[in-house]
């Protein structure tokens, strides 16, 4: 299987996020960025802190897509197995990395630099690392998966580092167009415009306020003249249908 060209995956690893304890932040903070550079995040997977599972997912993401961005189970406790089912899935050893070793050993000093801490320093072999400019832990990036950690503000501060070696296209822009009209009474209108526009994604988005029933419609691509077109075109069929639009329009 070829991966979809300019697409992109993450996997959220954590029994924390699944079991709800913990609410992810680290989603839209990839989507939005790759979305900036073009890269359509069209997967995301949450899988539990379980070897055969993160290995799955990962083996059958990175075929699938040009990018995979894994988030969590990093860190220097024994429950943080990340980096060990990374190394699993390619069938490569981890070993501690030399300047993973010296980054910690800086940051933390040499009295402080323990055994534990330097979990965070063992990378698979083959990996390059993934600067991190808050704690010093670094990522790592293995062919086409990169490997960041759970936390959202590090994660955030490290992720430019990995975008800034990826290959992008025109910036993904979207257009919205909210109406009060019920989303079944426009199904066929909706489909139409996408087949007028099928390298666009047009979405339907349903809602209740106050009582009345409204739809926002949403057409995302990297052709923005293509988007004000198509976004144009559902405009039209809406007011066609004497719907109300929510703002009014100008």
């Amino acid at each position: 299987m070829s991966p979809t060209p300019d697409s992109a995956a993450v996997l959220v690893i954590g029994n924390e996020i699944l079991s709800g304890r913990t609410r992810d932040a680290n989603v839209q903070t990839i989507g939005s960025a790759l979305a900036a550079m073009g890269i359509r995040l069209r997967e995301v997977r949450i899988v539990e802190d379980r070897p055969e599972a993160i290995m799955e997912a990962v083996n059958a993401l990175r075929v699938r897509h040009q990018q995979v961005f894994t988030t969590g189970g990093i860190g220097p406790t024994h429950d943080d197995i990340t980096t060990d089912c990374i190394a699993a899935a390619f069938g490569v050893e981890v070993q501690h990395h030399p300047e993973a070793v010296r980054r910690l050993t800086h940051y933390y000093g040499e009295a402080e630099t323990t055994e534990v801490r330097l979990r965070m320093a063992r990378i698979p072999l083959g990996a390059s690392l993934i600067d991190n400019p808050v704690s010093a832990a670094p990522g790592f990036t293995l062919e086409n998966v990169h490997v960041l950690p759970g936390v959202p503000r590090i994660l955030a501060a490290m992720l430019p580092n990995v975008l800034a070696t990826l290959p992008g296209g025109p910036p993904i822009v979207s257009r919205t167009v909210t109406a009060w009209i019920r989303e079944s009474d426009i199904a066929n209108e909706l489909a139409a415009v996408q087949a007028d526009y099928p390298t666009l994604d047009l979405g339907s988005y349903p809602f209740m306020r106050e009582g009345r029933f409204g739809t926002s419609l949403v057409v995302r691509g990297g052709d923005e003249q293509a988007v004000n077109a198509a976004a144009a075109a559902v405009e039209a069929f809406l007011r066609a249908r004497n719907a109300a639009f929510e703002p009014p329009l100008g």
